[in-house]
């Protein structure tokens, strides 16, 4: 199972961390992992790449773990864009996580 753990302090989510391989499928046809992976892409090069925002980002492969945290003091209007993301990848690993309840957990650690 894929376990993504989304951490907040107060409203503000500061990161998330997504482990495990979700088992739907053998490894390398895991479409459920794929998009887990690809979603969790788009946002680290939304936020690093393209605003150059410098988050932490931590991969281990061996484990399956993937961990991005924001940093603090951001520009209000980066903020808000990486706030969006990040709102935005919870509420779609929700809804993958009711497709897959089996597969996928989303939880919130605040």
């Amino acid at each position: 199972m894929t376990c993504v753990t989304f951490y907040t302090d107060g409203s503000r989510i500061t990161g998330f961390d997504a482990v495990g391989h979700s088992g739907w499928a053998e490894e390398g046809e895991d479409l459920l992992c794929a998009s887990v992976g690809a979603a969790i892409t788009l946002v680290e090069a939304t936020v690093n790449d393209v605003l150059g925002l410098a988050a932490s980002v931590k991969v281990d492969e061996a484990a399956a773990l993937v961990s991005l945290r924001l940093p603090g003091g951001l520009a209000p209007s980066a903020e808000s864009t990486c706030q969006a993301l990040l709102t935005g990848l919870m509420l779609y690993f929700t809804m993958l996580h009711e497709e897959y309840p089996d597969n996928i957990e989303v939880l919130e650690d605040g």
